[in-house]
Protein backbone atom coordinates (compact mmCIF):
# COMPACT_ATOMS: atom_id res chain seq x y z
CA UNK A 1 0.00 0.00 0.00
CA UNK A 2 1.86 3.22 -1.21
CA UNK A 3 -0.54 5.40 -1.29
CA UNK A 4 -0.98 7.95 1.78
CA UNK A 5 -4.51 9.19 1.24
CA UNK A 6 -6.10 5.67 1.77
CA UNK A 7 -3.71 5.17 4.50
CA UNK A 8 -4.91 7.92 6.04
CA UNK A 9 -8.45 7.97 5.44
CA UNK A 10 -8.80 4.24 6.36
CA UNK A 11 -7.17 4.63 9.48
CA UNK A 12 -8.98 7.47 11.15
CA UNK A 13 -12.58 5.62 10.00
CA UNK A 14 -11.05 3.12 11.96
CA UNK A 15 -9.93 4.81 15.08
CA UNK A 16 -13.47 6.56 15.30
CA UNK A 17 -15.25 3.09 15.50
CA UNK A 18 -12.44 2.08 17.74
CA UNK A 19 -13.14 4.57 19.86
CA UNK A 20 -17.11 3.95 19.47
CA UNK A 21 -16.85 0.46 20.41
CA UNK A 22 -17.73 -0.72 16.89
CA UNK A 23 -17.20 -4.69 16.51
CA UNK A 24 -18.89 -4.96 13.21
CA UNK A 25 -17.25 -6.71 10.47
CA UNK A 26 -19.27 -5.43 7.00
CA UNK A 27 -18.78 -7.15 3.73
CA UNK A 28 -21.36 -4.81 2.42
CA UNK A 29 -21.54 -1.08 0.86
CA UNK A 30 -24.29 1.13 -0.57
CA UNK A 31 -24.54 3.91 -2.22
CA UNK A 32 -26.88 5.65 -1.81
CA UNK A 33 -28.30 7.72 -5.11
CA UNK A 34 -29.91 11.06 -5.64
CA UNK A 35 -33.37 10.59 -3.19
CA UNK A 36 -32.74 7.77 -1.39
CA UNK A 37 -30.83 8.23 1.50
CA UNK A 38 -34.14 7.41 3.08
CA UNK A 39 -32.98 3.70 3.04
CA UNK A 40 -31.00 5.01 5.84
CA UNK A 41 -33.95 4.86 8.26
CA UNK A 42 -33.73 1.05 8.01
CA UNK A 43 -30.54 0.75 9.39
CA UNK A 44 -29.64 -0.10 12.79
CA UNK A 45 -27.29 3.14 13.25
CA UNK A 46 -23.61 2.18 14.99
CA UNK A 47 -21.93 5.26 13.96
CA UNK A 48 -21.97 7.99 11.60
CA UNK A 49 -18.93 9.92 10.18
CA UNK A 50 -19.81 12.91 8.30
CA UNK A 51 -17.56 12.67 4.92
CA UNK A 52 -15.96 16.36 5.79
CA UNK A 53 -14.24 15.01 8.74
CA UNK A 54 -12.22 11.84 7.17
CA UNK A 55 -9.01 12.77 5.66
CA UNK A 56 -8.91 13.52 2.36
CA UNK A 57 -12.35 12.09 1.76
CA UNK A 58 -14.34 14.52 -1.10
CA UNK A 59 -17.86 15.93 -0.05
CA UNK A 60 -20.97 15.93 -1.53
CA UNK A 61 -22.52 18.86 -2.71
CA UNK A 62 -25.65 17.27 -4.94
CA UNK A 63 -28.96 17.91 -4.09
CA UNK A 64 -30.15 14.98 -1.79
CA UNK A 65 -26.65 14.10 -0.96
CA UNK A 66 -26.11 14.35 2.81
CA UNK A 67 -22.50 13.38 3.33
CA UNK A 68 -21.62 10.40 5.35
CA UNK A 69 -20.45 7.44 6.44
CA UNK A 70 -22.68 5.34 8.54
CA UNK A 71 -22.00 1.84 10.12
CA UNK A 72 -24.87 -0.24 10.86
CA UNK A 73 -26.92 -3.39 10.45
CA UNK A 74 -29.40 -4.16 8.03
CA UNK A 75 -31.70 -7.47 7.78
CA UNK A 76 -29.20 -8.58 10.16
CA UNK A 77 -25.86 -7.73 8.44
CA UNK A 78 -23.01 -5.33 8.69
CA UNK A 79 -23.23 -2.86 6.42
CA UNK A 80 -21.82 0.29 5.41
CA UNK A 81 -23.80 3.27 4.33
CA UNK A 82 -22.61 5.88 1.76
CA UNK A 83 -25.56 8.49 2.41
CA UNK A 84 -24.24 10.64 -0.63
CA UNK A 85 -21.98 9.93 -3.83
CA UNK A 86 -19.43 12.23 -5.56
CA UNK A 87 -19.71 13.15 -8.90
CA UNK A 88 -17.11 14.07 -11.74
CA UNK A 89 -19.39 17.25 -12.37
CA UNK A 90 -18.16 18.60 -8.80
CA UNK A 91 -15.08 19.43 -9.67
CA UNK A 92 -13.38 15.68 -8.19
CA UNK A 93 -11.67 13.55 -10.59
CA UNK A 94 -11.04 9.60 -10.58
CA UNK A 95 -8.25 9.99 -7.74
CA UNK A 96 -10.53 11.65 -5.52
CA UNK A 97 -13.33 8.78 -6.30
CA UNK A 98 -10.76 6.59 -6.05
CA UNK A 99 -10.00 7.24 -2.41
CA UNK A 100 -13.07 6.43 -1.06
CA UNK A 101 -13.52 2.79 -3.60
CA UNK A 102 -10.39 1.88 -2.04
CA UNK A 103 -10.86 2.94 1.45
CA UNK A 104 -14.13 0.80 1.52
CA UNK A 105 -11.62 -2.65 0.36
CA UNK A 106 -9.13 -1.34 3.05
CA UNK A 107 -12.28 -1.83 5.27
CA UNK A 108 -13.00 -5.29 4.56
CA UNK A 109 -15.77 -5.00 1.54
CA UNK A 110 -16.42 -7.06 -0.69
CA UNK A 111 -19.94 -6.03 -2.47
CA UNK A 112 -20.44 -2.96 -3.36
CA UNK A 113 -24.26 -1.97 -4.03
CA UNK A 114 -25.33 1.11 -6.04
CA UNK A 115 -28.20 3.21 -6.69
CA UNK A 116 -28.92 6.37 -8.25
CA UNK A 117 -31.60 8.02 -9.75
CA UNK A 118 -31.32 8.02 -13.89
CA UNK A 119 -33.09 9.19 -17.17
CA UNK A 120 -34.93 6.67 -18.80
CA UNK A 121 -34.14 6.29 -22.50
CA UNK A 122 -35.69 2.97 -23.36
CA UNK A 123 -39.18 4.28 -24.85
CA UNK A 124 -40.86 1.21 -22.73
CA UNK A 125 -40.16 2.88 -19.59
CA UNK A 126 -41.82 5.33 -17.38
CA UNK A 127 -41.11 7.55 -14.11
CA UNK A 128 -40.80 5.40 -11.09
CA UNK A 129 -39.62 2.05 -12.51
CA UNK A 130 -36.30 0.26 -11.02
CA UNK A 131 -34.03 -0.65 -13.75
CA UNK A 132 -31.25 -3.57 -13.06
CA UNK A 133 -27.96 -2.18 -14.81
CA UNK A 134 -26.40 -5.32 -16.61
CA UNK A 135 -24.00 -2.98 -18.63
CA UNK A 136 -22.80 0.26 -18.87
CA UNK A 137 -21.41 2.47 -21.47
CA UNK A 138 -19.26 5.24 -20.85
CA UNK A 139 -19.12 8.56 -22.57
CA UNK A 140 -17.78 11.01 -20.61
CA UNK A 141 -14.61 11.07 -21.91
CA UNK A 142 -12.50 10.26 -18.61
CA UNK A 143 -11.90 6.72 -16.70
CA UNK A 144 -10.59 6.61 -12.99
CA UNK A 145 -8.27 4.61 -13.49
CA UNK A 146 -6.28 6.82 -15.81
CA UNK A 147 -2.84 7.65 -14.52
CA UNK A 148 -0.23 5.26 -12.58
CA UNK A 149 -1.95 2.26 -11.96
CA UNK A 150 -1.76 1.58 -8.28
CA UNK A 151 -1.01 -2.91 -8.18
CA UNK A 152 -1.97 -3.39 -4.54
CA UNK A 153 -5.88 -2.61 -5.63
CA UNK A 154 -5.83 -4.34 -9.41
CA UNK A 155 -4.50 -4.92 -12.69
CA UNK A 156 -3.12 -2.06 -15.37
CA UNK A 157 -5.96 -3.37 -17.01
CA UNK A 158 -9.06 -4.63 -15.35
CA UNK A 159 -11.33 -7.21 -17.09
CA UNK A 160 -15.02 -5.54 -17.82
CA UNK A 161 -16.84 -7.94 -19.45
CA UNK A 162 -18.91 -9.22 -16.40
CA UNK A 163 -18.52 -5.84 -14.49
CA UNK A 164 -22.12 -5.85 -12.86
CA UNK A 165 -21.79 -9.59 -10.91
CA UNK A 166 -24.08 -12.10 -12.80
CA UNK A 167 -24.99 -13.82 -9.32
CA UNK A 168 -26.30 -10.76 -7.70
CA UNK A 169 -28.14 -10.00 -10.61
CA UNK A 170 -29.82 -12.71 -10.30
CA UNK A 171 -30.49 -12.24 -6.60
CA UNK A 172 -32.04 -9.15 -7.32
CA UNK A 173 -34.61 -10.82 -9.86
CA UNK A 174 -35.48 -12.91 -7.46
CA UNK A 175 -35.84 -9.97 -5.08
CA UNK A 176 -38.06 -8.39 -7.79
CA UNK A 177 -40.32 -11.59 -8.16
CA UNK A 178 -40.81 -11.93 -4.32
CA UNK A 179 -41.91 -8.45 -3.60
CA UNK A 180 -44.42 -8.61 -6.89
CA UNK A 181 -41.82 -5.47 -8.64
CA UNK A 182 -41.72 -5.68 -12.42
CA UNK A 183 -37.94 -5.02 -12.48
CA UNK A 184 -36.63 -3.72 -15.48
CA UNK A 185 -33.02 -4.48 -16.74
CA UNK A 186 -30.46 -2.35 -19.16
CA UNK A 187 -28.09 -0.43 -19.91
CA UNK A 188 -26.76 2.31 -17.86
CA UNK A 189 -24.93 5.20 -19.79
CA UNK A 190 -23.13 7.94 -18.41
CA UNK A 191 -22.46 11.34 -19.16
CA UNK A 192 -20.27 13.60 -17.36
CA UNK A 193 -22.49 16.73 -16.70
CA UNK A 194 -24.23 18.59 -15.06
CA UNK A 195 -26.04 19.83 -17.79
CA UNK A 196 -28.88 17.61 -19.08
CA UNK A 197 -28.70 15.87 -22.33
CA UNK A 198 -29.84 17.40 -25.51
CA UNK A 199 -32.65 15.38 -27.65
CA UNK A 200 -29.60 14.60 -29.84
CA UNK A 201 -27.63 13.10 -27.20
CA UNK A 202 -30.39 11.06 -26.12
CA UNK A 203 -31.04 9.73 -29.84
CA UNK A 204 -27.16 8.94 -30.26
CA UNK A 205 -27.46 7.15 -26.74
CA UNK A 206 -30.31 4.72 -27.99
CA UNK A 207 -28.77 4.11 -30.89
CA UNK A 208 -25.33 2.91 -28.98
CA UNK A 209 -28.01 0.89 -27.00
CA UNK A 210 -28.17 2.76 -23.89
CA UNK A 211 -31.81 1.95 -21.85
CA UNK A 212 -30.96 5.13 -18.83
CA UNK A 213 -28.82 7.81 -18.90
CA UNK A 214 -27.18 9.29 -15.41
CA UNK A 215 -24.21 11.39 -14.13
CA UNK A 216 -22.89 8.93 -11.61
CA UNK A 217 -22.19 5.25 -10.65
CA UNK A 218 -19.74 4.02 -13.70
CA UNK A 219 -16.29 5.24 -12.32
CA UNK A 220 -17.30 3.94 -9.16
CA UNK A 221 -17.95 0.59 -10.51
CA UNK A 222 -14.59 0.81 -12.86
CA UNK A 223 -13.22 1.24 -9.83
CA UNK A 224 -14.71 -1.64 -7.50
CA UNK A 225 -14.23 -4.07 -10.60
CA UNK A 226 -10.60 -2.87 -10.73
CA UNK A 227 -10.62 -3.90 -6.58
CA UNK A 228 -12.20 -7.27 -7.16
CA UNK A 229 -15.47 -6.11 -5.31
CA UNK A 230 -18.54 -7.63 -6.68
CA UNK A 231 -20.61 -4.73 -7.74
CA UNK A 232 -24.85 -4.59 -8.10
CA UNK A 233 -26.52 -1.47 -9.62
CA UNK A 234 -30.34 -0.37 -10.16
CA UNK A 235 -31.60 2.54 -11.10
CA UNK A 236 -34.80 4.42 -10.22
CA UNK A 237 -36.01 6.04 -13.70
CA UNK A 238 -37.12 9.46 -12.38
CA UNK A 239 -37.62 10.81 -15.39
CA UNK A 240 -37.80 10.28 -18.78
CA UNK A 241 -34.67 11.85 -20.68
CA UNK A 242 -34.78 14.68 -23.16
CA UNK A 243 -36.58 14.87 -25.87
CA UNK A 244 -38.23 11.17 -25.01
CA UNK A 245 -41.45 13.73 -23.67
CA UNK A 246 -42.22 17.01 -24.20
CA UNK A 247 -41.41 17.64 -20.28
CA UNK A 248 -38.65 19.64 -19.56
CA UNK A 249 -36.26 18.58 -16.95
CA UNK A 250 -35.05 19.48 -13.87
CA UNK A 251 -33.48 18.37 -10.55
CA UNK A 252 -37.04 18.40 -8.14
CA UNK A 253 -38.59 16.22 -10.57
CA UNK A 254 -36.16 13.61 -9.71
CA UNK A 255 -35.84 13.98 -5.99
CA UNK A 256 -39.56 13.86 -6.11
CA UNK A 257 -39.71 10.87 -7.87
CA UNK A 258 -37.16 9.33 -6.07
CA UNK A 259 -38.81 10.01 -2.77
CA UNK A 260 -41.94 8.73 -4.24
CA UNK A 261 -40.12 5.50 -4.35
CA UNK A 262 -38.76 5.29 -1.98
CA UNK A 263 -40.29 2.68 0.55
CA UNK A 264 -40.74 0.03 -2.24
CA UNK A 265 -37.03 0.35 -3.22
CA UNK A 266 -36.17 0.27 0.62
CA UNK A 267 -37.79 -2.87 0.61
CA UNK A 268 -35.90 -3.71 -2.37
CA UNK A 269 -33.13 -3.21 -1.66
CA UNK A 270 -33.61 -4.93 2.37
CA UNK A 271 -34.76 -8.31 0.29
CA UNK A 272 -31.16 -8.20 -2.06
CA UNK A 273 -29.49 -7.62 0.82
CA UNK A 274 -30.85 -10.57 2.65
CA UNK A 275 -29.84 -12.90 0.03
CA UNK A 276 -26.45 -12.08 0.17
CA UNK A 277 -24.18 -14.93 1.84
CA UNK A 278 -20.93 -12.78 2.71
Amino acid sequence: MNDATIIKATHYINRILFENNYRGQPKIAIILGSGLGPLTSQVKIDVEIPYKSIPHFPVSTAPGHIGRLIFGKLQNKDVILLDGRFHFYEGYDGHDIAVVLRTLKMLGISYLLQTNAAGGINKSFKAGDFMLITDHINLSGTNPLIGKNNSDFGPRFPDMSECYDPVLQQNARKAAQELGIDLKEGVYIWFMGPSYETPAEIRMARVLGADAVGMSTVPETILAVHAGLKVLAISVISNMAAGVTDEKLDENEVLVTANARRHLFAELMIRIISKIIP
